[in-house]
């Protein structure tokens, strides 16, 4: 079983920086990505960055040149960090891992408890 720990979040006031790290560990044969996804309140979850291991990125339009993901794949850890937060942003932030625990597994995915960020004044 693959397990995925958050930590990082608060509360922050508009234009602050918070930096969100995730730590997975269990049983993990491979990793296709980690990345990190958000539920604003009252809304659906919605993709925020991914990180693959070709170490290829993606991230939403409304966090471009805002948040940067990195990865630590010894250590089976992803970070995002977050400048320049709006109150927009405030949601529960989730950490996803795409992988498999065995080698005949197909790809599925993992999530943590979620944590929450708030920006506001």
């Amino acid at each position: 079983q693959v397990q995925l720990v958050e930590s990082g979040g608060g509360l922050v006031q508009p234009g602050g920086s918070l930096r969100l790290s995730c730590a997975a560990s269990g049983r993990i044969f491979s990793i296709t990505a980690m990345g990190w996804y958000r539920q604003p309140p009252g809304k659906e979850r919605e993709l925020v960055a991914v990180g693959t291991s070709g170490r290829m990125t993606n991230y939403a339009e409304s966090v471009k040149g805002r948040f940067t993901i990195s990865r630590d794949n010894a250590k089976k850890m992803v970070y995002l960090q977050m400048n320049s937060l709006k109150p927009e942003d405030t949601a529960v932030y989730y950490c996803n891992l795409r992988g498999r625990e065995r080698y005949w597994d197909n790809d599925s995915d993992y999530w943590g408890q979620g944590t929450q960020v708030t920006v506001s004044s």
